[in-house]
C-alpha cells in the first residue's frame, strides 16, 4: 500500500511538473514547420566575366604626351586616359575658324544683295555652299582637336596599356584596354537535357560568395547550338548593376530553375549545427522542449531551409536555439531537483 501510495505522488509530481511548463509561457518565439511548392534547381559550375570589355584606339595622329593610368587601376567614367600633343590640330582649328568666318561674312554679304534681286541665284547657291563647306571643315577640325583627348568611355578597370609617353600613334591603333565592374555576368555550360526547361523557365540565381542565397539573374541568353564533344550549352547570367562581390575570372555556381516540387520548410533560424550535427529544438504538446536531429537541404531565397528528413509538417520548432537551450536545461534541471 504505501509502494502503490509513492508511485501514485510521482505521477501527480510528474502531471504537475507538465502542467507548470504548460502554463508557462515560453521566452522564445516558434514557427510551425510548413509543405510548400518551391523552384527545382540544377547547379552547375560557371565563371564571372565582364559584359562590357573593349580597346580604346586612337581617332586620330599624334604624339603621346600624358598617360594617366596603368594596368589594374580603377577608372571613373569620362576621366582622361591620354592625352596627345595637339599643336598641329589647334592650328587646324584656327585656320578652319578663319575660313568659316570668311565664308560666313561673303554669304551674308551676298544674301543680302540676292534678297534686293541685285546678284544671279547662282551666285547666291556658290556662296551658300562655300559657307556650308567652311562649317563642316570647322565641326571636322574641331572634332580631330577633341581625339587628342581620350576619356574613358564607362567606369572600370584597366586591363592593358598599349602605348607609352613619346610614341607617336596613328588612327586605329590599340590604346588601352578595360573592362566594366558595373555589368558582370556567370558563363555556365549547361547539360542539353536542362536546355528546353531554362528556354521556358528563365530564371537563375548566380550564387556569390557575399551572398548565401545567391542574387537573381536579369537576363539569361542560351547558346542556339550544343557543344558538339560535351553536348552542352552556353548560358550566360546577366546579374544586376552594381558591385556583388565577384570579378571577372572568379569560378561561381548557377542555380538555373527546371521545375517545381513539394518540400518541408522551416525558417533557417530554427537551425542549429554543433559540429557534425544538422537540429531543431521541437516544442511539443505542454510546451515540452527537444532537441531533434534533421537532415537539412537548400537554403531558398526567402530565407527558409528545405528539411529533407526528421520533421514532419504541422510540429513547432524555436525560432531562438540559444534560448531554447537554455530554456530545456532549466526545465531538466527542476526536474532534476
Amino acid at each position: 500500500m504505501r509502494m502503490r501510495r509513492l508511485l501514485i505522488g510521482g505521477i501527480l509530481a510528474l502531471a504537475g511538473l507538465g502542467s507548470a511548463a504548460a502554463e508557462s509561457p515560453l521566452p522564445f518565439e516558434v514557427a510551425t514547420a510548413e509543405s510548400r511548392t518551391v523552384v527545382r534547381e540544377a547547379v552547375v559550375n560557371a565563371v564571372i566575366e565582364a559584359v562590357q570589355r573593349a580597346t580604346v584606339s586612337a581617332q586620330t595622329s599624334g604624339r603621346v604626351v600624358e598617360v594617366n593610368f596603368d594596368t589594374d587601376d580603377y577608372v571613373a567614367k569620362g576621366s582622361v586616359l591620354i592625352r596627345f600633343r595637339d599643336a598641329e590640330q589647334r592650328a587646324a582649328l584656327k585656320a578652319a575658324q578663319a575660313r568659316y568666318s570668311e565664308a560666313e561674312a561673303e554669304f551674308n554679304r551676298i544674301k543680302d544683295i540676292y534678297e534686293k534681286q541685285l546678284v544671279a541665284k547662282s551666285a547666291f547657291d556658290r556662296a551658300e555652299a562655300a559657307f556650308k563647306a567652311a562649317r563642316a571643315g570647322l565641326e571636322q577640325a574641331q572634332e580631330q582637336l577633341d581625339h587628342t583627348v581620350v576619356r574613358a568611355p564607362y567606369a572600370g578597370i584597366v586591363v592593358k596599356r598599349h602605348i607609352e609617353v613619346g610614341e607617336v600613334a596613328n588612327p586605329g591603333q590599340a590604346l588601352m584596354t578595360g573592362l566594366s565592374l558595373e555589368r558582370l555576368r556567370a558563363v555556365a555550360d549547361v547539360p542539353q537535357a536542362h536546355i528546353d526547361t531554362l528556354r521556358s523557365l528563365s530564371r537563375a540565381r548566380v550564387l556569390v560568395p557575399d551572398g548565401a542565397s545567391g542574387v537573381e539573374g536579369i537576363k539569361l541568353t542560351i547558346s542556339p547550338y550544343a557543344d558538339a564533344v560535351s553536348h552542352t550549352f552556353k548560358v550566360r547570367v546577366e546579374l544586376p548593376p552594381g558591385q556583388h562581390g565577384v570579378y571577372p575570372g572568379m569560378f561561381a555556381k548557377v542555380a538555373f530553375a527546371v521545375g517545381e516540387e513539394e518540400r518541408l520548410l522551416v525558417p533557417a533560424a530554427a537551425v542549429v549545427h554543433r559540429s557534425e550535427v544538422t537540429a531543431v529544438y521541437v516544442v511539443a504538446g505542454n510546451n515540452r522542449v527537444a532537441l531533434r536531429q534533421i537532415r537539412a537541404g537548400r537554403l531558398l531565397p526567402d530565407g527558409t531551409v528545405e528539411v529533407l528528413a526528421g520533421l514532419a509538417a504541422g510540429e513547432r520548432v524555436a525560432l531562438d536555439p540559444i534560448r531554447a537551450g537554455i530554456y530545456l536545461k532549466e526545465l531538466r534541471g527542476g526536474s532534476g531537483s
